[in-house]
């Protein structure tokens, strides 16, 4: 009989991480969740820079993997009825990110992850204004 407590101690990060993002998203709002999504990407791609740097190859690929599927979401929650010409340039930004992490995750060079991190960065702070 596995015990509940034992399957949690398996991971603890993991464990920490899944309690974690459910209280943040438990109660938020679409554009909280968008917020959310974005700061998973930069810190994803920022943690991809560090592993590229630090010849983490495991934790390079997962944080890209991360990564790209933060921009798949962000592109899927688009509304490109409501949201016209803004939404289409998004679409194209999301493409091209994704298509940069996936290049730069060939090579063991940070620089590219950091770049897509502060874009990433830079959109979540537009995004963020748009709120206020």
């Amino acid at each position: 009989m596995a015990r509940y407590a034992t399957v949690l101690a398996a991971d603890p990060a993991a464990t920490y991480r899944q309690i974690d993002v459910a209280g943040r998203t438990a109660d938020a709002d679409p554009h909280q969740l968008v917020a959310l999504l974005y700061e998973e990407g930069v810190g994803a791609l920022r943690t991809a820079a560090w592993a590229a740097e630090n010849g983490k190859p495991a934790v390079k690929s997962e944080r890209v993997a991360r990564a790209t599927a933060v921009m798949f979401a962000l592109e899927a929650g688009l509304d490109f009825a409501k949201g016209g010409e803004v939404s289409k340039a998004l679409a194209t930004f999301y493409h091209g990110l994704r298509s940069q992490v996936v290049q730069a995750s060939l090579g063991n060079n940070p620089k590219p992850f950091r770049d897509a991190a502060a874009s990433l960065e830079e959109i979540a702070g537009a995004w963020s204004s748009v709120r206020a």
